[in-house]
């Protein structure tokens, strides 16, 4: 039974995990007897994953036992590059690799956003007042655009200040996405709901007021990136709250370690593009520009993203030959 095979080796597995772990972080640190027990803890799991492989080939510790031996050959044989080495991998192969393995958490949390900016423009589009009172804290801004009051051109006044504090408060928001996973996705979720209401809010009552044209004359090139940014950070929290709460094979601490590593890796696309966002709404989103180069902005810098995060790293994994090891996917490391 495939339920007594993990009983029997998990205990195995999970020593091996931690032993990977500490290798990957700087193998010239481990201990004499610690190098012993991660080569007979690797060699062990390479005979496990080859009789799961034939006894159990649909079955999901199959996978795990996969993605565990090709982790610990990684970290066993692989040669140690230099820094600037690991950095061009990470931005060009383990960052948009990862986004694309966490694709459905990334989905999820634009479905948790989607839906409550359509709730709020149908109720806003029909009366702004409904609008308010679902969010009462966006009563000024409704004020402002009753009064064709375009609050935004005073980032002209002073663009780098304006760029510095627009990309704080979209830090604030990502990280309280991206952490409220650690509770169970509640404040993740939220943040979700409370910032795709307030969009949906803002833009039913800007339709409603005949304020529409001018509100998207400065929120469209920035709003791609920035909204964008808002749900990764959201499928990030959602990855750690999965692991609290469906662990799977693995322990809660050890599923939750594992989701927490392909999260801090999305952190830098979440930086980088944050950073982008920000110069874009203080620079370009309140100038004169026309619309059509707004236009031509957002669709250039969101092309830019979703195309380095969908395509970039697809090379073709390295194996390891038939012979003393299985045949392993030895880029498909966690």
């Amino acid at each position: 039974m495939v339920e007594d095979f993990i009983l029997s080796k998990r205990p195995y597995w999970e020593r091996l995990s931690q032993l990977t772990r500490a290798a990957q972080s700087n193998i010239v640190t481990m201990q004499a007897n610690e190098l012993q027990e991660l080569g007979r803890l690797y060699r062990q799991a390479t005979s496990d994953l080859a009789q799961a492989r034939r006894d159990y080939p649909g079955h999901p510790v199959t996978v795990y036992l996969n993605d565990l031996v090709a982790q610990s050959y990684g970290a066993i044989y692989r040669e140690r590059s230099a820094s600037v080495s690991n950095i061009w991998r990470y931005f060009a192969v383990d960052l948009p690799r990862t986004f694309r393995e966490t694709l459905p958490f990334f989905l999820a949390s634009l479905i948790f956003f989607l839906i409550p900016v359509v709730v709020g423009w149908v109720i806003a589009a029909r009366d702004p007042n409904e609008g308010v009172k679902l969010m009462p804290e966006m009563q000024h801004i409704i004020t402002d655009m009753q009064n064709n009051n375009q609050w935004w051109l005073s980032i002209n006044q002073d663009n780098a200040t304006s760029a510095a504090f627009i990309l704080t408060n979209n830090i604030a928001i990502a990280f309280r996405a991206f952490v409220g996973g650690l509770l169970v996705g509640i404040l993740t979720l939220y943040v979700l709901y409370f910032n795709g209401l307030m969009l949906g809010v803002i833009a039913g009552a800007a339709q409603s007021i005949g304020f529409a044209d001018k509100l998207w004359g400065f929120v469209i090139a920035h709003a791609v990136v920035e909204l964008s940014i808002i749900i990764l950070a959201g499928g990030a929290g959602l990855q750690l709250a999965w692991a609290i709460l469906h662990p799977g094979l693995l322990s809660r601490r050890a599923a939750l370690v594992k989701a927490a590593q392909r999260a801090f890796k999305l952190s830098g696309a979440i930086v980088m593009f944050l950073i982008l966002a920000g110069l874009i709404e203080g620079f370009i989103s309140p100038s004169a520009l026309p619309l059509w180069f707004k236009i031509g902005v957002a669709i250039t810098s969101g092309s830019i993203m979703y195309g380095y995060l969908f395509l970039a790293g697809r090379k073709a994994p390295q194996t390891v030959e038939s012979g003393d090891q299985p045949l392993l996917h030895i880029e498909q490391l966690i």
